[in-house]
């Protein structure tokens, strides 16, 4: 399986406290990768190093390599919003801005030049097909998208990242604030989605992670105590503290 994207010797500091300590680790293309570990742990601050949304706190050092498709995020030659167009984010809390669902949608695009009518309405459906939320607002693309559900609001989010074609899908904690249904409806969607994009999901949820992921990585500290096939690492971690975790007696 190709890597998507790697990182190698990887350390990040918040002034002087240290939050993430030497990660290696290679995401492959068209899987599902979930981060677990207890809060603070270093997980999204990690998600956040792969398309350089750390880059917005003062006082941040990083050090080591994050490589896409083999070249080095950090050189300075990058166009960060050239690099966040292709590895997308959706966050723990529904964001969508205070606009038509259209308008939501066709944000991204816009701003990267497309401008034609029948362009964007084939983008905005096609994006909102693909979050799995069409058939909810195909009628109502012109109210404003404050008056979706939570569950909408997420999906609609979901929906604007990929309406500007990404390859990579950062995901951090996007059930947290959702049902269990509209929790199911995302996972489902997540695993529609790797087909074609290559999604890392940060969750707490240990039962999401297994229900959803291909890979698994266990943070701790700041560390990246172990990584690898999620079924293997539930049903036979290498790690004593990842056991302890996963069986919940700490965290």
């Amino acid at each position: 399986m190709n890597n998507i994207m790697t990182a190698r010797d990887l350390c990040l500091w918040y002034g002087q406290a240290q939050a993430l300590k030497n990660i290696n680790m290679d995401i492959a293309e068209n899987s599902i990768t979930a981060l677990i570990g207890p809060s603070g742990c270093g997980k999204s601050t990690f998600l956040k190093t792969l398309n350089r949304m750390n880059d917005l706190v003062p006082g941040v050092k990083i050090t080591g390599q994050v490589c896409y498709r083999e070249e080095d995020i950090y050189d300075k030659n990058v166009d960060v919003n050239q690099l966040r167009r292709e590895v997308g984010m959706v966050f723990q809390k529904p964001n969508p801005f205070p606009m038509s669902i259209y308008d939501n949608i066709a944000y991204g695009p816009r701003t990267h030049g497309i401008r034609k009518r029948g362009e964007l309405d084939e983008i905005v459906e096609q994006a909102l097909r693909d979050a799995a939320i069409w058939d909810e607002v195909k009628d109502r693309l012109k109210k404003n998208a404050l008056g979706l559900s939570g569950g909408q609001q997420q999906r609609l989010c979901i929906a604007r990242a990929l309406a500007v074609k990404p390859s990579v899908l950062l995901m951090d904690e996007p059930t947290s604030a959702l049902d269990p249904i509209s929790t199911s409806r995302i996972e489902e969607l997540a695993m529609g989605l790797k087909d074609r994009y290559t999604i890392v999901i940060v969750t707490h949820n240990m039962q999401q992670a297994l229900r959803i992921s291909d890979n698994t990585a266990f943070f701790l500290l700041g560390e990246l105590v172990e990584y690898g096939d999620t079924q293997t690492m539930f049903d036979q971690p290498a790690d004593k503290r990842t056991e302890a975790y996963i069986t919940g007696r700490f965290g």
